[in-house]
């Protein structure tokens, strides 16, 4: 006599939504997680990398990040899209990385000296150098300016997004990004194409948000 066909497990089946596989995992899907994994790394790295400026660091935080989300999928309320949940995790993965290491608050005149000797080489390309300037900058700044104006400029979250992902008023996150350009803006006042800076940092939150 034939065996039933198995179940297919959660993220086996066609169309299942993020909500759908954190509930198969839940409830003891063993492969439903490893789908969010693979759904969600990419755009979680580019958080990380971004947020830290720092590829070891940035893989360090998405490690954990996965690894607290993994265990913490039973606290998924669905107030907000899986997407944003992650993130928010591995935001705070990065926010607790830079707090341990106490950097102290930069100030104007120090981003404008670590910027002078931030040399492109020669022979990269235009948009190339300018993604590094503004990658060597953002990392001079507050953790919590940095992470607003990487969710916002850099992943091209809308200001209410940004402000679910880390967990405060879109007023304060308003205020923070304002904060942060102010503070870029003497170290890539130099810049002074900004169609061709606007072409690069749209290019690039394009890039990350597809994936």
């Amino acid at each position: 006599m034939n065996s039933p066909p198995e179940t297919p497990s959660a993220a086996e089946r066609p169309a299942v939504t993020d909500a759908e596989l954190l509930t198969a995992h839940i409830h003891g899907d063993p492969h439903a997680f490893s789908e969010i994994v693979k759904r969600h790394r990419d755009r979680m790295w580019a958080v990380a990398l971004r947020t830290l400026g720092d590829p070891d660091e940035a893989a360090d935080a998405v490690q954990d990040a996965f690894v607290s989300a993994y265990r913490k999928a039973a606290t998924f309320r669905g107030e907000a899209a899986v997407t944003t949940w992650l993130h928010r995790i591995v935001v705070n993965a990065c926010l607790d990385r830079m707090r341990r290491k106490s950097v102290r608050p930069v100030a104007d005149d120090e981003l404008i000296e670590a910027a002078e000797r931030e040399t492109p080489l020669p022979d990269q390309t235009v948009e190339r150098e300018v993604s590094m300037e503004v990658s060597a900058a953002l990392k001079l700044l507050p953790a919590d300016q940095r992470a607003a104006l990487v969710l916002v400029d850099m992943m091209g979250y809308s200001v209410e997004d940004a402000a679910q992902v880390l967990q405060v008023p879109s007023g304060t996150v308003k205020s923070r990004c304002a904060r942060g350009r102010a503070k870029l803006a003497p170290i890539l006042s130099h810049l002074r194409n900004r169609s061709e800076l606007n072409r690069v940092s749209s290019a690039k939150g394009a890039e990350l948000r597809d994936g």
